[in-house]
């Protein structure tokens, strides 16, 4: 072999699938020293049994939500979505709002797909509000919801509600104060939509993806809701639950640092059992509009000026229609 194909051998990237498949196959090599371990301590097997309870129950989920992403990805191009957008400003902002619910996204996926719309021509308010709406009003994150709060159908109904009325309204507040200057200029507009065989490339790629990273989070936030069933008191849990107003910010600040995927979030905040509802669906509404990760991409995507401006007045917008969304449909303090 030649110097230079040593070189490029020893370049190969190691990606997330590989620390993925590395850390399977450790688990399953020292799976009877991990389980002995863990029986011998009643703290560890509580914090287990939570953490594969979420986990199992967001998975199929989660699955569902990244290939439909995938799918759209592939096969969806955005200008599909800019063609059916009313000329008037006011109102492509209200159907790209709801557009969300027929076109749904990952949050990080979709970032991506708005810039696109803004790059096609279409009203940034507009790209913005679908940017917000398509990981959280879709039937995916919905359905998911009912299954992790059974029994309590008006959390369905207020998520949507909450969720597309931060949407709406941001996509609103940005066409009337926001300033083209504080966007990056536009690159250049490019399709995921070709050939069949391009087709397939994307969605294979968008999807994995999309698992890889979603699942990532979803193993944080699950080790999260075990951490805080065993390491945190239940008197403070007690004392939380009396403080409505507080509990609202703690779980709105908790949903933006663990930064979830919305196909999984509701089964964390259903974990959260000794919480009132009200600020559990702040957390549910808050987590697909504004947390570290998208912060992180709307920076590097849109600009470091958009991103300073729109993410502090999402995460207000959000904690605002959460709370009101939850006193409508909730019923108060629940």
């Amino acid at each position: 072999m030649s110097d230079s194909g040593v070189v490029a051998a020893r370049r190969v990237p190691v990606t997330s699938t590989h620390i993925f498949v590395v850390l399977a196959w450790l688990g399953i090599l020292f799976r009877a020293p991990l389980v002995d371990w863990v029986g011998r301590t009643p703290e560890l097997q509580t914090a287990t049994t939570i953490f594969v309870g979420v986990f199992v129950q967001a998975l199929p989920f989660l699955v569902l939500g990244v290939v439909m992403s995938g799918a759209i990805a592939a096969f969806v191009s955005p200008a599909v979505l800019r063609r059916v957008l009313p000329r008037n400003e006011t109102a492509a902002v209200g159907v790209a709002g709801l557009a969300g619910m027929a076109l749904p996204g990952c949050e990080c996926g979709v970032v991506p797909v708005s810039k696109r719309l803004i790059d096609q021509g279409a009203p940034s308010g507009a790209a913005f509000a679908f940017l917000l709406s398509a990981p959280a009003v879709n039937p995916v994150v919905l359905v998911a919801t009912a299954v992790a709060f059974p029994g309590e159908p008006g959390m369905v109904g207020a998520r949507f509600a909450g969720s597309l009325a931060t949407a709406l309204i941001m996509g609103w507040l940005w066409t009337r104060l926001g300033r083209p200057e504080w966007l990056r200029p536009k690159g250049g507009a490019h399709d995921h939509c070709g050939t069949d065989g391009r087709r397939r490339v994307v969605f294979a790629e968008a999807a994995r993806h999309d698992f890889l990273q979603a699942a990532a989070f979803l193993v944080i936030g699950a080790a999260a809701a075990a951490a805080l069933h065993v390491l945190v008191p239940p008197q403070w849990y007690r004392h939380l639950a009396g403080q409505m107003l507080v509990s609202i910010v703690v779980l709105a600040l908790l949903a933006v640092v663990l930064a979830l995927c919305s196909e999984a979030d509701a089964f964390v905040a259903s974990s959260m059992s000794s919480l009132p509802l009200l600020p559990r669906l702040v957390f549910l509404v808050v987590g697909p509009a504004v947390d570290v990760k998208l912060f992180a991409m709307q920076a590097g995507t849109f600009g470091r000026r958009f991103a300073l401006r729109f993410a502090p007045l999402t995460f207000a917008v959000a904690t605002v229609c959460g709370a009101v969304a939850g006193y409508l449909f909730l019923g108060g303090a629940r």
